[in-house]
Protein backbone atom coordinates (compact mmCIF):
# COMPACT_ATOMS: atom_id res chain seq x y z
CA UNK A 1 0.00 0.00 0.00
CA UNK A 2 1.09 3.37 -0.43
CA UNK A 3 1.75 5.71 2.13
CA UNK A 4 -1.30 8.94 1.32
CA UNK A 5 1.00 12.24 1.53
CA UNK A 6 1.82 13.97 4.67
CA UNK A 7 -0.66 17.54 4.86
CA UNK A 8 1.02 19.99 5.89
CA UNK A 9 -0.75 23.01 7.56
CA UNK A 10 -0.02 26.12 6.39
CA UNK A 11 2.75 28.61 8.09
CA UNK A 12 2.16 31.93 9.13
CA UNK A 13 4.32 32.93 7.31
CA UNK A 14 2.48 31.89 4.08
CA UNK A 15 -1.25 32.92 5.64
CA UNK A 16 0.24 36.15 6.20
CA UNK A 17 1.78 36.83 2.20
CA UNK A 18 -2.25 35.77 1.59
CA UNK A 19 -3.77 38.40 3.24
CA UNK A 20 -1.15 41.07 2.25
CA UNK A 21 -1.73 40.01 -1.80
CA UNK A 22 -5.87 40.10 -0.81
CA UNK A 23 -6.22 42.63 1.45
CA UNK A 24 -8.94 44.66 -0.21
CA UNK A 25 -11.19 41.27 0.18
CA UNK A 26 -10.00 40.92 3.91
CA UNK A 27 -10.91 44.71 4.25
CA UNK A 28 -14.05 44.64 2.88
CA UNK A 29 -15.19 41.29 4.97
CA UNK A 30 -14.19 42.96 8.13
CA UNK A 31 -16.54 45.51 8.21
CA UNK A 32 -20.13 42.98 8.20
CA UNK A 33 -17.40 41.15 10.52
CA UNK A 34 -17.07 44.15 12.99
CA UNK A 35 -21.01 44.93 13.12
CA UNK A 36 -22.04 41.23 13.96
CA UNK A 37 -19.01 41.15 16.94
CA UNK A 38 -20.20 44.71 18.30
CA UNK A 39 -23.89 44.53 18.09
CA UNK A 40 -24.62 40.63 17.79
CA UNK A 41 -22.25 39.05 19.77
CA UNK A 42 -21.28 41.35 22.46
CA UNK A 43 -24.44 42.00 23.59
CA UNK A 44 -24.95 38.33 23.98
CA UNK A 45 -23.37 39.10 27.67
CA UNK A 46 -26.73 40.77 28.52
CA UNK A 47 -28.57 37.70 28.30
CA UNK A 48 -27.21 37.14 32.22
CA UNK A 49 -29.88 40.16 33.04
CA UNK A 50 -32.86 37.00 32.60
CA UNK A 51 -30.75 35.01 35.67
CA UNK A 52 -30.45 37.91 38.28
CA UNK A 53 -32.24 40.65 40.04
CA UNK A 54 -31.12 43.48 37.76
CA UNK A 55 -30.60 46.49 39.43
CA UNK A 56 -29.59 49.97 36.98
CA UNK A 57 -27.33 51.21 39.97
CA UNK A 58 -25.11 48.09 40.96
CA UNK A 59 -25.07 46.95 36.96
CA UNK A 60 -25.21 43.41 35.36
CA UNK A 61 -22.23 41.92 37.71
CA UNK A 62 -23.64 43.73 40.89
CA UNK A 63 -27.12 42.56 40.99
CA UNK A 64 -28.01 39.79 43.03
CA UNK A 65 -28.62 36.27 41.31
CA UNK A 66 -32.54 35.39 40.76
CA UNK A 67 -31.49 31.78 39.17
CA UNK A 68 -34.66 30.77 36.88
CA UNK A 69 -37.36 33.20 38.98
CA UNK A 70 -38.40 35.03 35.77
CA UNK A 71 -38.92 32.21 33.57
CA UNK A 72 -41.08 30.34 36.03
CA UNK A 73 -42.92 33.55 36.53
CA UNK A 74 -43.00 34.06 32.60
CA UNK A 75 -44.34 30.50 32.44
CA UNK A 76 -46.78 31.03 35.62
CA UNK A 77 -48.37 34.41 34.02
CA UNK A 78 -52.01 33.82 33.26
CA UNK A 79 -51.71 35.00 29.76
CA UNK A 80 -48.67 32.90 28.69
CA UNK A 81 -50.38 30.06 26.57
CA UNK A 82 -52.18 33.39 25.23
CA UNK A 83 -48.77 34.90 24.02
CA UNK A 84 -47.49 31.92 22.54
CA UNK A 85 -51.27 31.03 20.72
CA UNK A 86 -51.21 34.56 19.00
CA UNK A 87 -47.39 34.58 17.89
CA UNK A 88 -47.32 30.67 16.58
CA UNK A 89 -51.22 31.70 15.14
CA UNK A 90 -49.88 34.97 13.27
CA UNK A 91 -46.27 33.41 11.97
CA UNK A 92 -48.14 29.69 11.11
CA UNK A 93 -50.74 31.66 9.26
CA UNK A 94 -47.79 33.96 7.71
CA UNK A 95 -45.96 31.08 6.85
CA UNK A 96 -48.69 29.12 4.83
CA UNK A 97 -49.74 32.01 2.87
CA UNK A 98 -46.43 33.83 2.09
CA UNK A 99 -44.18 31.66 1.87
CA UNK A 100 -45.91 29.91 -1.64
CA UNK A 101 -46.80 33.27 -3.00
CA UNK A 102 -42.80 34.67 -4.20
CA UNK A 103 -42.59 31.21 -5.23
CA UNK A 104 -45.50 31.53 -7.48
CA UNK A 105 -44.51 35.49 -8.70
CA UNK A 106 -40.94 33.77 -9.56
CA UNK A 107 -42.20 31.02 -11.99
CA UNK A 108 -45.21 33.14 -13.48
CA UNK A 109 -42.55 36.00 -14.39
CA UNK A 110 -40.16 33.22 -15.81
CA UNK A 111 -42.57 31.99 -18.22
CA UNK A 112 -43.49 35.95 -19.24
CA UNK A 113 -41.54 36.49 -22.64
CA UNK A 114 -42.38 40.54 -22.80
CA UNK A 115 -39.68 42.20 -21.52
CA UNK A 116 -41.45 45.71 -20.96
CA UNK A 117 -44.59 43.74 -19.31
CA UNK A 118 -41.97 41.80 -17.06
CA UNK A 119 -40.19 44.53 -15.68
CA UNK A 120 -43.64 46.69 -15.23
CA UNK A 121 -44.69 44.06 -12.67
CA UNK A 122 -41.13 43.14 -11.47
CA UNK A 123 -41.42 47.15 -10.35
CA UNK A 124 -45.23 47.02 -9.20
CA UNK A 125 -44.78 44.17 -7.31
CA UNK A 126 -40.76 45.20 -5.69
CA UNK A 127 -42.28 48.20 -4.69
CA UNK A 128 -43.87 47.80 -1.77
CA UNK A 129 -40.73 46.54 -0.17
CA UNK A 130 -39.23 50.00 0.17
CA UNK A 131 -42.36 51.18 2.32
CA UNK A 132 -41.80 51.82 5.71
CA UNK A 133 -43.56 50.59 8.32
CA UNK A 134 -44.82 53.54 9.64
CA UNK A 135 -46.05 54.51 6.65
CA UNK A 136 -47.40 50.84 5.64
CA UNK A 137 -49.36 51.01 8.81
CA UNK A 138 -50.90 54.69 8.36
CA UNK A 139 -51.77 53.18 5.01
CA UNK A 140 -53.56 50.17 6.72
CA UNK A 141 -55.28 52.33 9.15
CA UNK A 142 -56.54 54.97 6.58
CA UNK A 143 -58.34 52.40 4.38
CA UNK A 144 -59.93 50.68 6.77
CA UNK A 145 -60.68 53.50 9.00
CA UNK A 146 -64.88 52.99 9.07
CA UNK A 147 -66.86 55.40 7.01
CA UNK A 148 -63.74 57.19 5.46
CA UNK A 149 -61.61 54.48 4.08
CA UNK A 150 -61.41 53.20 1.01
CA UNK A 151 -62.60 50.02 1.65
CA UNK A 152 -65.43 51.17 3.69
CA UNK A 153 -66.63 53.25 1.04
CA UNK A 154 -66.52 50.19 -1.26
CA UNK A 155 -68.55 48.05 1.29
CA UNK A 156 -70.87 51.43 1.13
CA UNK A 157 -71.12 51.42 -2.53
CA UNK A 158 -73.04 48.10 -2.87
CA UNK A 159 -74.97 48.63 0.38
CA UNK A 160 -72.82 46.76 2.59
CA UNK A 161 -72.74 47.03 6.53
CA UNK A 162 -69.39 49.38 7.59
CA UNK A 163 -67.07 47.05 9.50
CA UNK A 164 -64.33 48.63 11.96
CA UNK A 165 -61.77 45.93 10.33
CA UNK A 166 -59.11 47.04 13.21
CA UNK A 167 -61.63 46.72 15.91
CA UNK A 168 -62.36 43.09 14.99
CA UNK A 169 -59.76 40.77 17.07
CA UNK A 170 -60.85 37.81 14.64
CA UNK A 171 -59.58 40.29 11.60
CA UNK A 172 -56.01 41.19 12.84
CA UNK A 173 -53.92 38.07 12.22
CA UNK A 174 -56.12 37.82 8.10
CA UNK A 175 -54.81 42.00 8.00
CA UNK A 176 -51.44 41.32 8.94
CA UNK A 177 -50.27 38.46 7.04
CA UNK A 178 -51.98 39.53 3.71
CA UNK A 179 -50.46 42.96 3.78
CA UNK A 180 -47.33 41.81 4.91
CA UNK A 181 -48.08 39.33 1.63
CA UNK A 182 -48.48 42.67 -0.52
CA UNK A 183 -45.41 44.37 0.99
CA UNK A 184 -42.81 41.41 0.97
CA UNK A 185 -43.88 39.16 -2.53
CA UNK A 186 -42.35 40.74 -4.80
CA UNK A 187 -39.14 41.59 -2.63
CA UNK A 188 -38.82 37.83 -1.80
CA UNK A 189 -39.37 36.43 -5.72
CA UNK A 190 -35.73 37.55 -6.09
CA UNK A 191 -34.30 34.70 -5.10
CA UNK A 192 -36.08 31.91 -7.11
CA UNK A 193 -36.02 34.25 -9.91
CA UNK A 194 -32.05 34.39 -9.69
CA UNK A 195 -32.48 30.19 -8.77
CA UNK A 196 -34.63 30.17 -12.10
CA UNK A 197 -31.72 32.27 -14.40
CA UNK A 198 -29.42 29.55 -13.50
CA UNK A 199 -31.20 26.67 -15.37
CA UNK A 200 -29.73 25.37 -18.67
CA UNK A 201 -31.75 26.88 -21.92
CA UNK A 202 -30.96 23.22 -23.30
CA UNK A 203 -33.93 21.92 -20.65
CA UNK A 204 -36.16 23.89 -21.98
CA UNK A 205 -35.44 23.48 -25.44
CA UNK A 206 -35.39 19.50 -24.99
CA UNK A 207 -39.18 20.02 -23.49
CA UNK A 208 -40.13 21.91 -26.08
CA UNK A 209 -39.00 19.12 -28.82
CA UNK A 210 -40.87 16.78 -26.60
CA UNK A 211 -44.14 18.72 -26.55
CA UNK A 212 -44.14 19.61 -23.41
CA UNK A 213 -46.99 21.99 -22.30
CA UNK A 214 -45.91 25.56 -19.91
CA UNK A 215 -47.06 23.37 -16.13
CA UNK A 216 -44.87 20.63 -17.66
CA UNK A 217 -42.06 22.71 -17.86
CA UNK A 218 -42.69 24.15 -14.72
CA UNK A 219 -43.29 20.95 -12.69
CA UNK A 220 -40.64 18.97 -14.43
CA UNK A 221 -37.53 21.77 -14.92
CA UNK A 222 -38.67 24.31 -12.26
CA UNK A 223 -39.38 23.18 -9.67
CA UNK A 224 -36.71 20.79 -9.39
CA UNK A 225 -34.46 23.45 -10.27
CA UNK A 226 -35.22 25.53 -7.24
CA UNK A 227 -35.99 23.09 -4.56
CA UNK A 228 -32.38 23.92 -2.77
CA UNK A 229 -33.12 27.63 -2.55
CA UNK A 230 -36.42 26.40 -1.60
CA UNK A 231 -35.43 23.94 1.56
CA UNK A 232 -33.28 27.13 2.24
CA UNK A 233 -35.54 29.60 2.66
CA UNK A 234 -38.04 26.97 4.46
CA UNK A 235 -35.79 26.30 7.27
CA UNK A 236 -35.06 29.92 7.60
CA UNK A 237 -38.53 30.54 7.63
CA UNK A 238 -39.17 27.68 10.48
CA UNK A 239 -36.56 28.66 12.89
CA UNK A 240 -37.84 32.39 12.84
CA UNK A 241 -41.50 31.31 13.56
CA UNK A 242 -41.41 32.57 16.84
CA UNK A 243 -39.35 35.95 16.08
CA UNK A 244 -42.28 37.84 15.44
CA UNK A 245 -41.16 41.40 14.91
CA UNK A 246 -42.88 43.92 17.15
CA UNK A 247 -42.76 47.05 15.66
CA UNK A 248 -46.24 46.86 12.99
CA UNK A 249 -48.17 44.38 15.21
CA UNK A 250 -47.63 47.39 17.75
CA UNK A 251 -48.51 49.94 15.66
CA UNK A 252 -51.84 48.24 13.88
CA UNK A 253 -52.58 47.46 17.90
CA UNK A 254 -55.57 48.95 19.67
CA UNK A 255 -57.94 48.13 23.10
CA UNK A 256 -60.56 46.64 20.83
CA UNK A 257 -58.22 43.75 19.05
CA UNK A 258 -55.46 43.09 21.80
CA UNK A 259 -56.79 39.85 22.39
CA UNK A 260 -55.71 38.62 19.57
CA UNK A 261 -52.36 41.12 18.64
CA UNK A 262 -50.78 40.57 21.41
CA UNK A 263 -47.52 38.73 21.08
CA UNK A 264 -44.13 37.94 22.68
CA UNK A 265 -42.33 40.76 20.58
CA UNK A 266 -44.70 43.58 21.41
CA UNK A 267 -45.44 41.78 25.37
CA UNK A 268 -41.48 42.12 25.92
CA UNK A 269 -41.23 45.46 24.59
CA UNK A 270 -43.99 46.79 27.34
CA UNK A 271 -42.76 45.33 30.22
CA UNK A 272 -38.94 45.79 29.45
CA UNK A 273 -39.03 49.04 28.15
CA UNK A 274 -41.79 50.79 29.21
CA UNK A 275 -41.74 49.15 32.23
CA UNK A 276 -38.41 49.08 32.90
CA UNK A 277 -38.88 45.16 34.52
CA UNK A 278 -35.45 44.30 32.91
CA UNK A 279 -34.78 40.94 34.06
CA UNK A 280 -38.26 39.78 33.62
CA UNK A 281 -38.80 41.36 29.74
CA UNK A 282 -34.79 39.52 29.20
CA UNK A 283 -36.14 36.24 30.10
CA UNK A 284 -38.86 36.03 27.51
CA UNK A 285 -36.71 37.45 25.18
CA UNK A 286 -34.11 34.76 25.81
CA UNK A 287 -37.20 32.00 26.10
CA UNK A 288 -37.66 33.03 22.56
CA UNK A 289 -34.58 32.94 20.98
CA UNK A 290 -33.96 29.56 22.66
CA UNK A 291 -36.81 28.08 20.99
CA UNK A 292 -36.01 29.68 17.74
CA UNK A 293 -32.59 27.80 17.61
CA UNK A 294 -34.13 24.53 18.63
CA UNK A 295 -36.64 25.06 16.03
CA UNK A 296 -33.72 26.07 13.25
CA UNK A 297 -32.08 22.82 14.55
CA UNK A 298 -35.12 20.12 13.79
CA UNK A 299 -35.91 21.44 10.86
CA UNK A 300 -32.57 21.28 9.64
CA UNK A 301 -32.08 17.75 10.71
CA UNK A 302 -35.30 16.72 9.15
CA UNK A 303 -34.51 18.82 5.54
CA UNK A 304 -31.39 17.24 5.48
CA UNK A 305 -32.31 13.82 6.14
CA UNK A 306 -35.28 14.44 3.48
CA UNK A 307 -34.06 16.25 0.91
CA UNK A 308 -30.40 16.55 1.15
CA UNK A 309 -30.31 20.04 1.61
CA UNK A 310 -29.57 21.89 4.55
CA UNK A 311 -27.48 24.90 6.12
CA UNK A 312 -25.05 22.81 7.03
Amino acid sequence: MQASPQITKPNRKSIRKKILRHWQLYLVISLPLLYLLIFKYAPMGGVLIAFKDFNIIKGIWGSDWAGFKYFAQFFNSPNFWLYIKNTLGISVYGLIVGFPAPILLALALNEIRNGFFKKSVQMVTYAPYFISTVVMVSIIIVNLTPNIGMVSKFFEFFGMENTNFLGNPSLFKSIYVFSDVWQMTGYGAIIYIAALSGVNPELYESAKVDGASRLQKIKNIDIPSIIPVLVIMLILNLGNIMALGFEKIYLMQNPLNLQTSEVISTYVYKVGLLGSNFSFSTAIGLFNSVVNLILLIAVNYIAKRLTENSLW
